[in-house]
């Protein structure tokens, strides 16, 4: 097989030497990291062959195969013969792999490194490593999002030849220096499997480093040459009447290229980037859509666009000039950020109203990369971007940058996993993980208001004095029977099973959180379950406190309580009987609280405050039943902690709802318009949300309520009092046949 491909590349020589050759233009550091990150995955490959694992020598060959394919155009202009017999040889490779068919796969891959050399070296070595270190990003995020071993050894193979690559530059000492601890910083994350965005980050401070080596840095002027490049092309289009193609370039000279520039022109001149992106992102491609004449169409792009880009380019070789860095701009002078919740109302509005749009838009891309319409679907991401979430990301950043950039990269991984053609699952996952961004999103532009937090601070006090209103009163009627019966000896070991309960409870809670923070990309659904327990759980104490609501049935239980108690004696009856009222409440609590901390975020100080609140009343309960002998409404309480757990369990099913179909395990039937869209922190707390789905789950839920209460407070009382109204009748009645 070796000899056939070595033929096959001199049949093409000799034939390619009969024609008249052209010279073209290519991208030498393009075609030398194309070469590097090649060679890297043919050798993992190999020695993956050789030691005899083959899924992950299937794994290495399936990225090389595919990352050499998205670099052939790049290869092509070199002129290099082997440009195309290697993206054969490549591919038939990975399938004698995939089919277990090994004979000459080493020999196959030794000819590759050797081939792959042949191709021209690239002088700006620079470039070369800021290339391999944007593959690396790549890789690695896709190693964490898929816990892959194969791809944390690609990224690490690759982030160790651009640092050796790095060590071969001459540069200032100061430089040098820096760099060399960014890459030790960046193995050490690597090697621990860090999260993807602290690596992201930091190897985007060694690209930009290493690209403000030369005077005006190469990658940010070729930036701004493909801007220009594209409006030129997009005017010719326009001349050509092709609107959409037209449209299809003004997207890419913004979102492919502007956007790696506004955040080092906004540190220098903020009202620039502004206007920039307004008039790139949004006038221009309104003009497009309305298809303006050619004419206008270009001159807006003359003026202002790509004057205000000029003057942008100016700035950097001005800052070069002066020997200044971005970075160092930015510490001089450090932008204040703004609290949660400041921007202005209209601003307010447009996010939300901007948040709706790209969940319809998100859902609409999945439905159109599901049906195989790959061009569609990422039309759709770039638009559920450019056009919405830019606009969030306006007020977003002033608050909180660093989350405006993890959610640029959700996108970027989104629109990088349609492009590459993923696995569905895959692009589902990026989306789900926007979804939750833009929660989050909505909650630090529009705040929390003063409605949702009272809300917050009334369900949770609501919360722990009902479920410890039972324990006070139990835990009260056995001690006050003890001391009546002198039987005073007892009561420590009641005290004994409340501390042991109160112990249990902390653990319990400890578990929980611990459970749910490692539950990582799973924590969505955990938090779901977490809310149609607690919806269960209090679906049954409501029914419960609903049959024990009279005086009468209430203390009844009580009295059984205490006789279970005091007949039977031990010692150890009195911890467990103390011990299981308090824990079951407490389990109970821990359930409660944990899913209403997952819904009340930013809240959480409001939700602490109701807690403590509630244990000062039931302690001013203890007191007033205990020590002053009062005897409570209990029909008005029972009322109102059973009324305050059918609300609870109604916003909790409405969560778990949404969180079911944000995981797209429901479906999801917008209802904007016809249900009121509420601010992102109230309908959290409250569970309502414009979908068909969590409407239906609640109204079902508030009907079986309204009906259990219409016939335990109405309808059984009737018929209980026409019952001993017809036994006292019939009473009568033999009385008066006996005389």
């Amino acid at each position: 097989m070796r000899y056939f491909w070595a033929v096959l590349l001199g049949v093409i020589v000799i034939l390619s030497s009969l024609h008249a050759s052209y010279s073209q233009t290519y991208d030498s550091s393009l075609v030398g990291s194309s070469v590097i990150v090649t060679k890297i995955g043919a050798s993992l490959t190999k020695s993956s062959i050789e030691s005899g694992d083959l899924e992950s020598a299937l794994v290495y060959s399936k990225f090389t195969t595919d990352y050499y394919s998205q670099q052939i155009g790049a290869l092509r202009p070199t002129e290099n013969p082997a440009v195309d017999p290697l993206h054969l040889l490549l591919i038939d490779i990975h399938s004698k792999i995939e089919n277990g068919s090994l004979d000459s796969v080493s020999a196959d891959l030794d000819y590759v490194l050797s081939e792959i050399e042949k191709f021209p070296k690239s002088n700006d070595k620079n470039l070369v490593i800021v290339n391999i270190l944007g593959v690396a990003d790549q890789t690695y995020q896709k190693a964490f999002t898929d816990n892959s071993s194969q791809y944390y050894t690609i990224s690490y193979d690759l982030i160790r030849e651009a640092e050796l690559i790095s060590e071969s530059i001459a540069s200032n000492e100061r430089q040098e220096k820096e760099i060399e601890e960014f890459f030790f910083d960046l193995k050490s994350l690597i090697n621990s499997k860090a999260d993807f965005i602290p690596t992201s980050k930091l190897i985007t401070a060694i690209q930009r480093d290493l690209t403000k080596t030369d005077s005006l840095t190469s990658e940010k002027s070729n930036l701004f040459n493909s801007i220009k490049d594209k409006y030129s092309k997009a005017n010719q289009e326009l001349k050509n009447g092709n609107y959409q193609r037209a449209e299809e370039l003004v997207i890419s000279a913004y979102l492919d290229n502007f956007e790696y520039l506004e955040g080092d022109i906004e540190k220098v001149d903020e009202s620039l980037v502004h206007n920039m992106e307004s008039n790139m992102r949004e006038k221009l491609r309104d003009m497009v859509r309305e298809k303006k004449s050619p004419e206008s169409i270009s001159a807006f792009i003359e003026d202002p666009i790509l004057k205000d880009l000029n003057q942008a380019e100016s700035l950097f070789s001005n800052l070069k000039d002066n020997n200044i860095q971005f970075a160092d701009a930015e510490t001089i002078t450090p932008k204040p950020l703004n609290p949660i919740g400041s921007a202005s109302e209209e601003q307010k509005s447009g996010v939300r109203s901007q948040i709706d749009i790209i969940r319809d838009k998100l859902e609409t891309m999945l439905e159109q990369y599901k049906e195989g319409n790959y061009e569609a679907a990422l039309t759709t991401a770039r638009i559920a971007y450019l056009d919405s979430y830019e606009h969030v990301e306006i007020p977003l950043r002033n608050i909180d940058p660093d989350f405006t950039l993890e959610v640029e990269l959700q996108f970027a991984q989104m629109r990088q996993l349609i492009n590459e053609r993923a696995d569905f699952d895959l692009v589902q996952e990026e989306a789900v993980k926007v979804r939750r961004s833009l929660d989050e999103s909505e909650r630090l532009v529009t705040g929390t208001g003063q409605l949702a937090p009272s809300i917050a601070f009334t369900s949770s006090f609501a919360v722990i004095f009902r479920e410890g209103l039972e324990s006070v009163l139990i835990l009260g009627a056995i001690l006050t029977y003890l001391e009546a019966s002198r039987n005073t000896k007892y009561k420590k070991f009641v005290y004994y099973g409340i501390v042991i309960a109160i112990g249990a409870t902390a653990i319990t809670w400890i578990a929980a959180s611990y459970i749910i923070e490692i539950s990582g990309a799973n924590r969505e659904l955990v938090e779901a379950i977490a809310a149609l327990s607690a919806t269960a759980v209090l679906f049954y104490v409501s029914f419960w406190i609903l049959n024990k609501i009279e005086h009468k049935k209430w203390m009844e239980f009580v009295k059984a309580k205490v006789w279970q108690a005091s007949t039977t004696g031990g010692v150890a009856v009195f911890v467990l009987l103390s011990f299981f009222t308090i824990y079951r409440e407490g389990f109970e609590t821990v359930l409660f609280y944990q899913a209403m901390f997952g819904f009340a975020k930013h809240m959480e100080s409001y939700v602490g405050l109701g807690f403590v609140l509630g244990i000062g009343v039931l302690l001013a309960v203890y007191y007033i039943t205990r020590q002053l002998g009062k005897r409570l409404p209990l029909k008005i309480l029972f009322g109102l902690t059973m009324g305050v757990g059918a609300y609870l369990s109604i916003a909790f099913l409405g969560n778990a709802i949404r969180e079911l179909q944000t995981l797209d395990l429901l479906p999801f039937t917008s209802m904007l318009g016809i249900i009121p869209r509420l601010d992102i922190n109230l309908a959290k707390m409250t569970g309502i949300y414009p979908t068909l789905e969590s409407l239906i789950g609640q109204v079902m839920l508030l009907s079986v309520y309204l009906a259990a209460s219409t016939y335990v407070l109405v309808l059984r009382p009737k018929r209980d009092e026409q019952i001993s109204s017809m036994r006292k009748s019939r009473k009568e009645i033999d009385e008066f046949e006996a005389h």
